[in-house]
């Protein structure tokens, strides 16, 4: 070990310290999703991973006060997009498993059956009636216990529909479902004495007009529960209570609610001419463009990176125009446009990238699509202080 040795390390470049180098700040920050398989799915757990190029990589409060960002891309009186930075993966799929199986709503529960001759059977029409979503802020009632129906934890509705004999069919929608403030009508006992009230399925102290702002009826008044054919009826009265999507889907306050990592789409060299239409061809989402440059030249352009659904035909482009070379085995089979399938395979090393997928790892596109019981915006209000109220259990039985 001379001085030629002690010169290749004097002529090796040196990194700046507190910065890693490109490699490593891609893996960290990035995933690339090759051809086949995505890469650096993992990435760095370990806060003393780059310790020694003078990188902090341990999660703090302020760190996560300094990067944590919503931005709200979409919101609608149904559903709402926006944009998640700064968090790790774990924390978003903690939000979109809150929302869908812990924030509360109201559904109805218990469906006591009067009368029903339509061809649908008692079960599946109670189970029909569970799963419309009701326009009543959970907010507003209690948990049932003791199984005792009042007004701050039941709302009761009642349907009583008829097709007269020798009339059409008759359709039965949610819209018939009629809201009862006053509690159940039904009654279990004949009154002791006279003028009592008569004991019935629910024991409403008050009405639930004096609690509630606007009527308690359904989110969507078309939504079809059973067709009547004449002479058939239906008499029910149902009873919805509060409830959470881990006990039933009837509850969830979502139709869906996910995420996807940003997407970035980098060109690894300049793609010009005939090269440059067949990428944009080749794309479903027109994630390129084609920028004209003046004398009849033109090249490709990353236009709308966000909408790249990760399908890979890009990437592709490449392999297929080697395997288009390598399947024309001579001068005839050019002319008689004929390829050999042994020769059309390619190996990776044969291949040049000219695109390259990436999802940024700590950038989330969060989408929420509501049922109709409270606006999205709210939804995902309430998913946090369901967080916020985990963490605090948490730290109170560590300590």
């Amino acid at each position: 070990m001379g001085p030629e040795s002690s010169m290749d390390m004097d002529d090796a470049p040196t990194q700046p310290r507190n910065k890693l180098p490109d490699h490593l700040e891609l893996q960290r920050t990035r995933v690339v999703c090759k051809a086949d398989a995505p890469t650096h799915t993992e990435g760095f757990q370990y806060s003393g991973a780059f310790a020694a190029m003078g990188v902090d990589n341990s999660v703090s409060v302020e760190k996560f006060c300094n990067n944590f960002k919503i931005k709200i891309n979409r919101l609608t009186e149904d559903d709402m997009e926006f944009d998640m930075i700064g968090v790790d993966a774990s924390i978003a799929n903690a939000f979109r498993r809150i929302l869908i199986a812990e924030v509360p709503t109201m559904a109805i529960e218990k469906v006591l059956m009067v009368d029903n001759t339509s061809v649908i059977a008692d079960e599946v029409l109670s189970h029909r009636l569970g799963l419309i979503p009701l326009d009543a802020d959970p907010r507003l009632f209690d948990y049932i216990s003791n199984d005792t129906p009042n007004e701050r934890n039941t709302i009761v509705y009642k349907l009583h529909v008829s097709c007269a004999k020798g009339s059409q069919r008759l359709t039965v929608k949610s819209g018939q479902l009629e809201w009862l403030p006053e509690g159940s009508q039904l009654t279990i006992a004949s009154p002791a004495q006279p003028g009592e009230k008569p004991k019935t399925y629910t024991s409403f102290g008050q009405s639930q007009q004096k609690t509630s702002e606007r009527p308690l009826g359904v989110k969507y008044e078309d939504i079809t529960i059973a067709r009547l054919g004449p002479g058939q009826a239906i008499e029910l009265e149902a009873h919805a209570i509060k409830g959470v999507g881990k006990v039933h889907a009837k509850w969830s306050p979502v139709a869906t609610a996910w995420y996807r990592m940003l997407p970035e789409v980098v060109l690894l060299k300049e793609i010009t001419g005939g090269d440059a239409e067949q990428l944009v061809k080749k794309c479903p989402v027109n994630v390129f463009d084609i920028e004209e440059l003046g004398n009849g030249k033109k090249r490709a352009v990353v236009a709308k990176p966000r909408a790249c659904t990760l399908c890979r035909e890009c990437v592709k482009v490449a392999a297929d125009k080697v395997k288009v070379t390598n399947a024309k085995v001579d001068d005839e089979d050019k002319a008689d446009d004929k390829v050999d399938e042994d020769k059309a395979k390619v190996d990776d090393d044969e291949v040049e990238p000219q695109v390259e997928l990436r999802r940024v790892r700590d950038h989330f596109i969060f989408t929420i699509e509501s049922t109709g019981a409270l606006p999205p915006e709210v939804l995902f209000t309430e998913a946090v202080k369901i967080l916020e109220e985990k963490c605090e259990r948490v730290i109170s039985e560590l300590s």
